[in-house]
């Protein structure tokens, strides 16, 4: 396998793979939940996950959303540890509609030292292809 790139990404990244001849499976560790920073909550996500926690677009706004650091977005409220606001115990309250970021870490961005603390199985891409297609 590649060995990793020094290029970390962004988490507004949708469209670009940072290794792509490695492919990351989550195991769900949580960790990635627990890093302090902005989780990004584009336009096209909000209607998703109010719907998924059956509130209106404007009270899950108001009660899980903050302007992002750079004032160019929302983002997810942080606990006072740091941990994401939809982190409950060891388990994602909104995982099937989770926001791009979350499903992007760590193929799409990551960040310095995320090796250290995130359990994702790296997998050949070719690989998985195989295993896609078979």
């Amino acid at each position: 396998m590649a060995a990793p790139s020094g290029d970390f990404g962004s988490p507004g990244n949708r469209d670009v793979v940072l290794e792509p001849a490695v492919h990351y499976v989550c195991q769900r560790c949580t960790n990635c939940c627990k890093w302090p920073g902005d989780v990004r909550v584009e336009e096209d996500e909000i209607a998703p996950i109010a719907a998924f926690l059956g509130l209106s677009e404007a009270e899950f706004i108001g009660q899980y959303t903050r302007l992002r650091s750079n004032r160019m977005g929302l983002s997810l409220i942080e606990k006072q540890n740091h941990e994401c606001v939809m982190l409950d115990g060891n388990a994602c309250r909104i995982h099937p509609v989770k926001p791009a970021q979350c499903a992007g870490f760590p193929n799409k961005w990551n960040f310095p030292g995320w090796r250290e603390v995130c359990e994702a199985v790296p997998v050949a891409a070719l690989n998985l292809t195989s295993k896609v297609q078979r």
